[in-house]
C-alpha cells in the first residue's frame, strides 16, 4: 500500500509517497516502514496478528506511525536504533 506525507532532512521539506509493507499470510503479518497515517495501514491488517512493526531506517517518513501503529496493533516495533524509530 501507499501512504502520502511530508520528508523532512537537513531542514528541507518534500512531499513524498511511501511504500508500505504489508507482508505475511491470512493470519500473521508483519509491517515494514509505517509513515505519515496509522488508519489506512490498520485498515489493511484487516483482523490479522502483526507480529512486527519494521522500520528499515530512521527517516521520519519511514518511521512516523511506527509507536502508534505499534501500540494500536499489540506489536513490538523494531528499528536500529529502537530510541530513534520506535520511541524506546
Amino acid at each position: 500500500m501507499v501512504t502520502h506525507g511530508t520528508f523532512e532532512l537537513d531542514g528541507g521539506s518534500w512531499e513524498v509517497d511511501n511504500n508500505i509493507w504489508i507482508v505475511g499470510d491470512d493470519s500473521d503479518v508483519v509491517v515494514f516502514d509505517a509513515a505519515h497515517v496509522a488508519e489506512p495501514i490498520v485498515q489493511a491488517v484487516g483482523g490479522r496478528n502483526v507480529v512486527a512493526v519494521v522500520c528499515t531506517h530512521g527517516h521520519n517518513d519511514h518511521v512516523t506511525v511506527a509507536p502508534e501503529l505499534g501500540k494500536a496493533l499489540d506489536a513490538r516495533c523494531c528499528c536500529i536504533p529502537p530510541t530513534r524509530c520506535c520511541g524506546g
